[in-house]
């Protein structure tokens, strides 16, 4: 078991599509499966992703004065990119977040808003 994290961490929450032919590449490390940008789901650096230790687990996010769950799915590779899995991206930096569309609209922030927000997040 992962031992919990301690109050809120602070994180920079990206927008990411999970579907298939979406900007995050192949399917999701968690399940090998593809998500849809109505499901809020996320994909963390790689040190807050453990491994997958953390997979089809849910977190809450904290950012617009709103709040909303989500789940783990995938690893923003803080370690890899600029391949055809990384959608030629460079590497993740080690404090994101990187969510679905629902969770952006869940959070109430208008679209022209949406890519780079200042969040917190707990399990």
């Amino acid at each position: 078991m992962l031992p919990p994290v301690t109050g809120d961490t602070k994180a920079t929450l990206t927008i990411n599509s999970f579907q298939k032919g979406g900007d995050g590449g192949g399917p999701s490390e968690c399940d090998n499966r593809y998500h849809s940008d109505d499901t809020p789901v996320v994909a963390l650096s790689t040190g807050w992703y453990k491994g997958g230790d953390r997979c089809h687990k849910y977190i809450t996010i904290n950012g617009n004065g709103r709040s909303v769950k989500a789940m783990v799915v995938d690893e923003c590779d803080s370690t890899m990119g600029c391949d055809g899995d990384h959608d030629y991206q460079p590497p993740c930096p080690n404090n994101i977040v990187d969510a679905s569309k629902a969770v952006w609209k869940a959070l109430g922030v208008s679209e022209d808003n949406w890519g780079d927000l200042d969040i917190t997040w707990t399990e």
